[in-house]
């Protein structure tokens, strides 16, 4: 199976799927098609009906082998990549048996190694699929894609294996964050899934962040520096004013495990005119609402010293922590923990500290956890794919098959 799986990731990689955020379309970009329209053939190759709409959601469906009245599941990944960095002329490179030393990527200076990157430790042993250095890998999520149709090749070539029936999705834009805005819960027909989205081996995700963007605006007064005292107010000032009074320590960089933070993404502007891009993230939901309020207290303390209210901010949710409804229906959990324990494969149900579609997915109606894909450093250079784990998680597929119809024929 290793080597299927080499030439398929091969084969979606170097097709460049990258999304564009300030796109108004579904998808976002044209090329998304090209690997949409493979993976429609491939499927209909191996004998499932597909269904794809104008907006590229590409459903499948595996028919049920078994008369039994079972649930119907399903598995999702997502063909975009990230907006991030380059995407295109992708020139992957094979390791084999990965020996712990540094990887040099292609010809230029970029290095691939465990002092930078120490989770590549547990890799050692592994068959490796890495960048050139010059672009993205795009396993980010054309990994999952591949043990979602890997999975569903040797379950068709073994038809022994009885399974219920089985929903699949490949979906466009999770990049940007508009993977299920137009994602038809009923038309999936579902009545759990699991992404395929996940990192490192063992990784089974249940909990997110709930998430918020928010954009505060200064505005100014620009006078000439000579004659500028009592008249002029500097929008950048302002700017920096207001993220001085966020706490130093909740960012990104400081914060780890359910630790909640303020990300300041973007600053653009100048003495007139200023703007400050945030995201808010914090697994707590009251948390999570005391943050966003925090930022209000800010802009109206900042206000209160002007008569003209220069700061304006505007926040918008984005999603909720999918474990407030993944835990009223713990089989969801309970399914792909006893295919770990069965596949020997260690449990790690640490909550995403990203984004995922399961998080809206879940509170559109349709449960689904985040399942591990073996790949790491996401959107960027330094992205890796491990082979090996690649294939545990095409096993855990076909585990959670199998086990949907042991559960519910007891």
């Amino acid at each position: 199976m290793k080597q299927d799986l080499i030439e398929r990731l091969t084969r979606y990689v170097t097709i460049d799927t990258q999304s564009d955020p300030e796109s108004t379309t579904t998808p976002s970009t044209e090329k998304q098609w090209n690997l949409l329209n493979l993976l429609n053939d491939e499927l209909t190759d191996l004998g499932l009906e597909t269904d794809v709409d104008e907006q590229g959601y590409l459903f499948a469906t595996l028919d049920s082998n078994v008369d039994a009245n079972l649930p119907t599941i399903g598995f999702l990944a997502h063909v975009d990549t990230s907006p991030d960095f380059n995407a295109a002329n992708v020139n992957p490179q094979i390791i084999e048996h990965y020996d712990g030393a540094p990887i040099q990527l292609g010809n230029t200076n970029r290095v691939l190694n465990q002092g930078v990157f120490p989770a590549m430790k547990h890799v050692e042993g592994h068959t490796l699929m890495v960048t050139d250095g010059t672009s993205l890998l795009g396993a980010d999520d054309k990994a999952g894609v591949v043990e979602i149709m890997e999975a569903l090749k040797y379950l068709t070539e073994h038809p022994e294996i009885k399974h219920g029936r089985i929903r699949i999705a490949f979906t466009p834009d999770e990049e940007i964050g508009r993977g299920p805005h137009h994602f038809d819960v009923d038309r999936f027909d579902a009545d759990f899934a699991y992404t395929m989205d996940g990192s490192e081996y063992g990784e089974l995700q249940y909990e997110s962040f709930n998430a918020a963007e928010a954009v505060v605006t200064c505005h100014g007064v620009n006078v000439h520096p000579g004659s500028a005292k009592d008249a002029m107010i500097n929008a950048v000032l302002l700017g920096q004013q207001f993220n001085t009074l966020l706490p130093q320590n909740e960012v990104p960089e400081r914060t780890e495990g359910y630790e909640g933070f303020y990300h300041l993404m973007k600053i653009n502007g100048d003495v007139e005119k200023t703007t400050l891009q945030y995201i808010i993230r914090d697994h707590d939901r009251n948390n999570f609402e005391l943050r966003k309020k925090r930022l209000v207290e800010i802009k109206n303390d900042i206000n209160s010293h002007y008569e003209d209210e220069p700061i304006e901010i505007e926040i918008n949710d984005q999603y909720f922590n999918m474990g407030e409804k993944i835990a009223a229906e713990p089989h969801v959990i309970d399914i792909p923990k006893r295919v770990f324990e069965k596949l020997d494969i260690p449990s790690n149900t640490a909550p995403i500290r990203g984004g995922t579609d399961g998080s809206q997915l879940s509170y559109m109606g349709l449960p689904t956890p985040n399942i591990f894909t073996g790949c790491d450093n996401f959107h960027g250079p330094y992205e890796y794919a491990s082979i090996d784990v690649m294939e545990k998680a095409v096993h855990v597929i076909i585990g959670i098959a199998k086990e949907v119809v042991e559960t519910y024929q007891k």
